[in-house]
């Protein structure tokens, strides 16, 4: 179900001299961080295992430094590649909260089981997360991610059952 691994950051640049490289931390709480013993860099398709040796936050980023990573010009190639975490070091998720990549594709129905559309993405903002379905009739729904709204997230059966606000 989902993918093993979760995105926790994209990797921006080397950071300094000594093999660090700042990255834009795609979680909700960047001091996760400072908890996680491994990471892994997803360089075109092959999986890279690193261990954090620190961990220091500078404005909105995150400095890693990775052990026995001390080449600055080698972490020059890992420029923009995705930050991974084994799905079992992500945060425990709350009651009726789910990781993004287990919700996109699934099936969005109404009260009475018919289909609306499918999820393609969420989009995150300050008051509430908005869901974007991609309709049967290949038109755009944006849902808002709130409890008047979303009914019922079934991962088991593929379906996120939804009430449609009047003007939606």
């Amino acid at each position: 179900m989902g993918e093993d691994r979760l995105r926790v950051g994209v990797i921006t640049s080397p950071h300094g001299v000594h093999g660090e490289v700042n990255v834009f931390p795609t979680t909700d709480d960047a001091k996760r961080f400072l908890v996680l013993k491994k990471v892994y860099i997803d360089y075109r398709k092959t999986i890279i295992e690193c261990e954090i040796e620190n961990v220091k936050f500078f404005k909105n980023m995150v400095i890693l430094k990775f052990k026995e990573k001390d080449d600055r010009n080698e972490m020059e190639k890992y420029r923009n590649c995705d930050l991974l975490i084994d799905r079992e070091d992500a945060v425990p998720l709350g009651e009726d909260e789910y990781f993004i990549c287990d919700l996109i594709g699934l099936d969005i129905i109404d009260e009475d089981g018919s289909k609306i559309g499918v999820l393609t993405d969420i989009l995150t903002s300050a008051a509430n997360d908005v869901y974007v379905v991609e309709k049967t009739d290949g038109k755009e729904l944006l849902i808002p991610a709130i409890r008047d709204c979303i009914l019922e997230t079934d991962l088991e059966k593929k379906t996120i059952k939804v009430h449609l606000l009047p003007g939606l």
